[in-house]
């Protein structure tokens, strides 16, 4: 039986990688620093909550090899610069190095996958790809870059068998109320009037299936060790558009579209090219922006 242990798989990214393992028959351990919810608790699993920046606790909790490890963590908040950005910077590279210390040092790792983020990026002109220079505008960023610099280091210097994917917006249901598509249609389904930007924002939205698709395509090889892959649906839609769009398939709501200011920070043209992945991976989203909608809301 092959193991996995899953970093942050209480979360929305974690849970959905931790319910296709389980359907492939692999033997799954979770680290994250809080209990599963309930809507993302997964029986057969091995929780293990503990704090990553507690090295001595942690090498007490991970007592076995792994076969792949997956860190999904961190995908929650995006603080501003100061002492909660600063904290949040710490915990994801010092915890991603106390958990390689211990991987490390075990040789049966065949593969390390790391969940990045298209905020890497920065203010890239869109279509993004992997080429393009990264320029991080806000805390979360800069952590993900940290971890990704010092992830492909250890490819260049060990070999170290990691792949990092960049994702860009990914949605489905049992998402937390901090994003947008549930923000949504938590407010459309209650017929609430709520306020939005304008909206000229270009963005990706990309079903997590399709996400996590990917993401178990590219265990199995090791040509694509070292890789950065952008994760996206292709298609780019405004988010003007995309707020109609909820709105009329929940049938209710009242947007005030232009009720917001932009935050300083917002790229205005978020969108991936997605070239890479379908050419060496052999992959490609498959669930469209309304199949993907309609299955999310009906979850509600």
């Amino acid at each position: 039986m092959k193991s996995l242990l899953v970093i942050g798989g209480t979360g929305f990214i974690g849970y959905y990688i931790i319910k296709e393992a389980k359907k492939k028959g692999y033997k799954i351990t979770s680290i994250s620093l809080n209990k599963p919810k309930k809507k993302r608790y997964l029986k057969g699993v091995k929780y293990i909550i503990v704090d990553l920046l507690n090295f001595k606790e942690l090498k007490k909790k991970i007592n076995n090899n792994y076969d792949y490890v997956i860190n999904a963590g961190g995908y929650g908040a995006h603080p501003e610069f100061g002492k909660d950005g600063n904290k949040l910077i710490e915990s994801h590279f010092l915890g991603l190095l106390n958990i390689l210390k211990i991987l490390i040092k075990k040789n049966q790792l065949k593969k390390f996958i790391q969940i990045g983020s298209s905020a890497e990026y920065g203010r890239a002109e869109a279509p993004i790809n992997e080429q393009t220079v990264c320029r991080p505008k806000t805390p979360y960023a800069i952590a993900k870059l940290y971890c990704t610099n010092f992830l492909l280091y250890l490819y260049e210097t060990q070999k170290f068998p990691v792949i990092i994917f960049r994702l860009f917006q990914v949605y489905g249901p049992k998402q937390d109320n901090n994003r947008i598509l549930p923000f949504l249609i938590e407010n459309c389904k209650k017929n609430k009037k709520f306020l939005t930007t304008g909206g000229r924002q270009l963005c990706d939205f990309c079903h997590i299936e399709d996400v996590v698709n990917g993401i178990f395509k590219s265990l199995y090889t090791k040509k694509t060790n070292g890789e950065i892959f952008n994760i996206g649906s292709g298609k780019n839609i405004s988010i003007k558009n995309f707020i109609n769009l909820v709105r009329k398939l929940v049938g209710k709501g009242h947007p005030y579209i232009g009720g917001l200011k932009y935050k300083k920070e917002t790229n205005m043209k978020n969108y991936p090219n997605i070239k890479k992945a379908k050419k060496k991976l052999n992959w490609k989203p498959k669930i469209s922006l309304i199949k993907g909608l309609k299955k999310t809301i009906a979850s509600y």
